[in-house]
């Protein structure tokens, strides 16, 4: 079975049609989401805080994120998959991040990169795609850039900068890549640049008129606590659920209700 295609998704969007994109980072969740028919699985740098516990994605390294494509990548068939490049993986030059997102290509098995940046990552976008490496971008609020945003705010909000946010998405298009990240955008802005680019836009708290949605996966489920960004809609409640289950095993194990005669040989 083929997997979704750069091709397929710019159709989407002349189509019209929606586009789906997930985070997943380790098998179970990532055949999971495969079988839902998410256009795109993001292996994305937020790994950082839903699996190893940190407070941001800047200690993610280039290692990991290969790791956990690659796992991606093996529990999958019909999703595009696309690793985030993490922190200082693609910033110090053009060169050193065709070295980097070549490694996530030939080990990992990603059918796209993703890195974050606009007008200042232009040239690094177009000698990626001059290589033959797919790349999509991410522009507005831009995570690995949190400490510079001081925090996670709506980026565009002003008319200067919201022309500035125009300008790095257009830059992006131009370099080459073949989708774009909006995230944390207000949806008025979000719908001026979907319709000004060629390429598609996936929205993260940029309203109702990007080409497509994305969410991390974890937040969608309820398994990352109580609070979640205002974006945020709770799919389900795994977490409160996985604690019930765990707290009638610690009960049924210390009053020796289980296992029972019917779990044992």
């Amino acid at each position: 079975m083929s997997r979704t295609t750069t091709r397929g998704l710019r159709t989407k969007k002349r189509k019209g049609e929606k586009i789906t994109m997930m985070t997943a980072y380790d098998c179970l969740f990532a055949r999971i989401v495969d079988q839902a028919g998410i256009d795109i699985i993001l292996v994305g740098d937020s790994l950082g805080n839903v699996v190893q516990g940190r407070e941001t994605t800047l200690p993610v390294t280039l290692d990991e994120m290969i790791y956990h494509t690659s796992i991606v990548v093996r529990s999958t068939e019909k999703a595009m998959v696309v690793a985030d490049m993490p922190f200082m993986s693609f910033q110090i030059s053009p060169e050193d991040a065709l070295r980097n997102a070549g490694r996530v290509m030939k080990e990992s098995g990603a059918e796209a990169v993703k890195l974050e940046g606009g007008l200042p990552m232009a040239e690094t976008i177009a000698r990626l795609t001059t290589a033959g490496i797919p790349v999509m971008g991410h522009v507005g609020l831009t995570p690995q850039s949190v400490h510079q945003l001081g925090g996670y705010r709506v980026q565009g909000k002003k008319q200067k900068a919201a022309e500035r946010l125009i300008a790095d998405a257009c830059a992006v298009q131009d370099a080459g890549a073949f989708g774009v990240v909006l995230e944390c955008v207000p949806a008025e802005l979000s719908a001026r640049v979907t319709g000004k680019l060629k390429i598609p836009t996936i929205g993260i708290g940029a309203g109702v008129h990007c080409d497509g949605q994305v969410l991390v996966l974890y937040d969608l489920l309820g398994l990352t606590g109580s609070e979640t960004p205002k974006f945020v809609k709770r799919y389900a409640e795994l977490g409160s659920a996985a604690a019930e289950a765990l707290g009638l095993f610690v009960d049924e194990v210390r009053s020796e209700k289980y296992p029972s005669d019917e779990h044992s040989y």
